[in-house]
């Protein structure tokens, strides 16, 4: 019986000493941190958010390489992602999954028919939100938890609008939009911008985000005449609109906000793509030290240029971590205070939110296309 309880005794301590080195590792154990995120992955605006989850990525990475401290614990980012499909539906059951998942941030959704919709899920459930939705209503709902990481339509919108009238002298302006709550929202605004300086569009049609063929919508606008037309929509459309412009030979530049500013654009719509214009709720990229520091490390990981909004959403994933550092606390309830006063200095702007959780002092870069690139013509503060 002796010899039997020894050995019970030895048993015990030798497990005891196996134990004690995971127990210790278990208190320095990484806290996993995930954040949701939320783009077309999928469909005719892929290309889109997979530059913004190819930014989200890299902001990750960033993160994680930094061995951050928040509250006493060491954390570990992750990135949960989700494929809206720019599907109002589909972004709210999206929205609705990640909340399940315990993300405590959203940076998304793209398109402002998803963000708004999906907004107010986060908002109930009191997770920050961030998106570059361009619609107004975005940040009209009053919810404390969105906020815009652009400038919005009645900015993209206002500045084409003057910039038709002022530098390109434009006499004669046709309106067409895919209704989406963006492209009708942005052309809207541009209306709205031509009536302030005392016009008013010839004509204004509507098409639909699936459509590719306006040679109906072109043929009727051709009897008006106009100098420019403003197409509130994505580069999917925009492209075919620009060959079949050429085609039916209409001379009128082709304008319309930052969804038409992509490689994309270029290569649809070929030599037919020289000469048009577009707007992004931004500043130039390689003008701030930063941002030219983040397009040569996205050009290098990910052999490809930018393509749009990558940058902001890598923005976005940091603005939340610095959110979380200042709170001492990955809690949103705790840190989304501290998201609404941030003062982050990132790699498209310096970021400050007005009490909507409007981006404060949001540039706007216009740009038309010369050489089978875009190159910059003006930068609107």
């Amino acid at each position: 019986m002796a010899q039997q309880a020894f050995r019970k005794l030895h048993l015990v301590l030798a497990l005891g000493g196996m134990m004690a080195p995971f127990a210790i590792g278990a208190a320095h154990a990484d806290s996993v941190v995930k954040l949701g995120f939320a783009s077309p992955l999928s469909g005719p605006q892929a290309h889109y958010g997979k530059d913004n989850e190819n930014a989200a990525k890299m902001a990750i990475d960033d993160l994680n390489k930094q061995n951050l401290v928040i509250g006493g614990q060491k954390v570990k980012f992750e990135l949960v992602p989700e494929d809206d499909q720019a599907d109002p539906r589909v972004g709210t059951q999206v929205a609705q999954r990640l909340v399940d998942s315990g993300v405590k941030a959203v940076i998304g959704h793209f398109n402002s028919g998803v963000s708004i919709p999906a907004s107010r899920i986060y908002s109930d459930a009191g997770i920050p939100q961030l998106s570059v939705a361009t619609n107004p209503a975005y940040t009209a709902s009053g919810y404390k938890t969105a906020f815009r990481l652009v400038g919005s339509d009645s900015q993209i919108g206002g500045s084409l609008g003057q910039y038709a009238v002022k530098q390109l002298k434009a006499q004669r302006i046709a309106v067409i939009d895919d209704r989406t709550a963006y492209g009708q929202g942005i052309a809207d605004e541009f209306v709205k911008s031509l009536a302030a300086q005392g016009k008013q569009p010839v004509k204004r049609e509507y098409t639909n985000d699936k459509a590719n063929d306006f040679t109906a919508i072109l043929t009727s606008l051709k009897a008006q005449k106009p100098d420019v037309i403003f197409y509130g929509g994505a580069d999917a459309q925009a492209a075919p609109m620009a060959r079949q412009m050429k085609r039916l030979g209409l001379n009128a530049r082709l304008m319309g906000g930052d969804m038409l500013n992509t490689p994309n654009f270029i290569k649809l719509a070929g030599a037919d793509a020289t000469g048009h214009y577009s707007a992004v709720a931004g500043g130039e990229l390689g003008a701030r030290p930063a941002g030219k520091d983040f397009e040569q490390r996205y050009k290098a990981r990910y052999k490809q240029d930018v393509v749009l909004l990558g940058p902001q959403f890598y923005d976005g994933v940091m603005i939340v971590a610095d959110a979380m550092k200042r709170a001492g606390s990955t809690d949103p309830a705790k840190f989304l205070p501290y998201i609404a006063k941030t003062g982050y200095k990132g790699v498209t702007a310096d970021f400050g939110f007005d009490p909507a959780g409007n981006l404060k002092n949001a540039p706007v870069t216009i740009s038309s296309v010369e050489n089978n690139d875009w190159k910059v013509k003006s930068v609107v503060q």
